[in-house]
């Protein structure tokens, strides 16, 4: 007969216990007298270690350890949208409820209501064979979004019974199917799945699509692909949570999921209170029914925020799974990679650069490595888009959290501290951020805005260069030592920096705009830049190139053009260009 496993270390949220030897490594386990859970991260002989997810203050040596048989998973069902979670997927405003404003150590496992009525559409009879990750029922999750309600991804059989479509709870057995070996299996409304393994698909497809967010800098010059990954870094106040919102608010992803991973608490605050008010420009409903909340701020366990991201992403493969395009917001995966250290030196591992453990990389990979675009189970399109925040220290890009992070995505939007200084938001740099998607999504380019498009944006980042380059030889030796064409250069870089690249995310009319908008604008500095250097090579004053209150109106375009019904501006636009630098050529001529 096994000894009782009881603990003999406490470490923080890291405690030994002893008489482990029948259990396994990732089992979770309730700790203690108040039943605080815990993650079995590594057995010697028979001393487990253990990480716990809840505050271990009160814990003692000598108290017993219980075993639940299952690897940490989340609860998978109608009522997890429009919810705000802790990092173990446990429902906040519920445990609000039971313990007030502080989470109370050992209130368990809670997760989504199991006690609510869906109306539930069965989709299956007797008779009928169901495969793994087949969906056999609905019901309607938000005004938006229908809940696929799917067999789980380890299960098959032929359906022996099936009850009527009608208002059923969670706990309720819609339908009862026996495997090939004559085993019977009720399916319920929900399914667990361990949250640190990636749930199956059935094809990885090709990416083709851009993720469309209405920000010009994002959408032209650096895409982001549906079912591709992007790293998002930048030092403190450079705009990176604000920008992770913009996205939320108007990317075209059918589900956001914003994980909070150790961020400040009255950034979370803001979130919290700002998503439940804001109306989707979609659906003119709630953005919060399609919204998904895991909020573990800096003062939360710090084990619970390793766990975060892997609950969020589990979350978002099972909507991937039931056919819909969902984009996850990790905010940030600074902060989860400072969780992996702590834990890593309680648990005296040999540490690697600036003290993260040695396998930092392969877990950075493991989470990334879960996004992309797919062919279901059940033979849906679906994709996970995972864009993911760095806080570097002091804004140095070389750490290892960023240099790692670099490797395994493909869409680079580095944020600039001193772009951030001169209130140019969103601060992306455009001499140091890369998208590998431009050439994936050409054709969606091609086919839905304009061939045009690409070729277009390679002309303005070859600007931008050159802008960068004739700024330096300005700063050594000022701006009247260049000849005209390089100083046009410099004003029309000007006018696509303020005009174009700069978004005003409190502007009813600049905070989204349509794509074929952003390419009508493009086309009118480029329109500009071409008028300006003909009147160049014809000899023009400079002075009289340089007319202000057209620049200025280029400029504004963004503010007095609307996001709709737009043509006829920018043709009026484009006239008024063409007009006077016709006229300007002509009379220079004359002269």
């Amino acid at each position: 007969m096994c000894n009782i496993p009881k603990i003999i270390d406490i470490n923080g949220p890291v405690v030994k216990a002893d008489s482990m030897e029948i259990y396994k490594v990732r089992d979770m386990v309730l700790v203690g007298d108040k039943k605080l859970i815990g993650e079995i991260i590594s057995i010697d002989e028979d001393v487990a270690t253990i990480q716990v997810y809840e505050e271990t203050q009160g814990l003692k040596v000598g108290e017993t350890i219980e075993s639940t048989n299952v690897p940490l998973s989340v609860t998978l069902g109608p009522g997890i949208i429009g919810n705000i979670f802790d990092g173990i997927q446990r429902p906040l405003e519920k445990i609000y409820s039971m313990t007030g404003e502080f989470i109370a150590e050992g209130i368990g496992l809670v997760s989504i209501d199991k006690e609510k009525q869906w109306d539930v559409e069965i989709l299956v009879k007797v008779g009928d064979k169901l495969s793994a990750g087949e969906i056999f029922a609905t019901t309607q999750e938000t005004s938006f979004i229908e809940h696929k309600i799917l067999v789980p991804p380890t299960i098959s059989g032929e359906v022996i019974e099936a009850l009527p479509s009608g208002k059923y709870n969670l706990e309720t057995d819609l339908v009862t199917i026996k495997d090939e070996d004559g085993k019977i299996h009720k399916l319920k409304m929900y399914h667990q799945w361990p949250v640190r393994i990636p749930r199956p698909i059935d094809v990885r497809m090709p990416i083709s699509r851009p993720l469309v967010t209405g920000q010009r800098v994002l959408d032209v010059f650096f895409p982001i692909a549906k079912g591709g990954t992007s790293a998002l870094p930048g030092g403190f106040g450079t705009g990176k949570t604000m920008t992770q919102h913009q996205l939320a608010k108007w990317s075209d992803a059918d589900i956001i999921v914003y994980i909070g991973c150790g961020e400040r608490g009255n950034e979370m605050t803001d979130v919290l209170e700002e998503f439940p008010k804001l109306i989707d420009p979609r659906t003119s409903k709630p953005l919060m029914e399609r919204t998904i909340l895991i909020a573990n701020t800096s003062n939360m366990p710090v084990a619970a925020r390793e766990a975060s991201i892997y609950t969020g992403i589990t979350i978002a493969e099972y909507y991937r799974d039931m056919g819909y395009h969902v984009a996850i917001m990790a905010d940030s995966t600074s902060r989860w990679a400072e969780a992996l250290r702590e834990i890593s030196g309680r648990l005296e591992e040999m540490p690697a650069e600036e003290g993260y453990p040695a396998y930092l990389p392969s877990r950075i990979a493991q989470f990334y490595e879960r996004a992309g675009y797919v062919e279901t189970l059940s033979k849906r399109e679906g994709s996970i888009t995972v864009i993911g925040a760095v806080s570097p220290p002091g804004g140095d890009f070389s750490e290892p959290v960023t240099e790692n992070t670099k490797r395994f995505v493909s869409a680079f939007i580095g944020l600039d501290k001193n772009l951030a200084y001169i209130r140019h938001y969103p601060a992306v740099n455009y001499l140091t951020s890369y998208s590998g998607y431009t050439t994936l999504i050409k054709e969606y380019y091609d086919e839905n805005v304009s061939p045009e498009l690409l070729k277009l944006r390679a002309k303005m980042m070859e600007l931008l260069s050159e802008d960068n380059k004739l700024n330096q030889i300005v700063q050594l030796v000022g701006e009247d030592v260049l000849p005209n064409d390089q100083r046009i250069v410099i004003e029309i870089a000007k006018v696509l920096k303020k005009g174009f690249l700069q978004q005003n995310a409190m502007h009813e009319t600049d905070c989204y705009v349509p794509l074929k908008k952003q390419f009508e604008m493009l086309k009118v500095i480029d329109n500009l830049y071409m008028n300006c250097t003909l009147a160049v090579k014809q000899q023009v004053a400079l002075t009289r190139i340089k007319n202000d209150d057209l620049f200025e109106e280029v400029i504004k375009m963004k503010y007095n053009i609307p996001n709709e019904n737009y043509d006829e501006a920018f043709e009026k636009l484009n006239a008024k260009i063409n007009s006077y630098y016709t006229a300007l050529i002509d009379e220079n001529q004359g002269e």
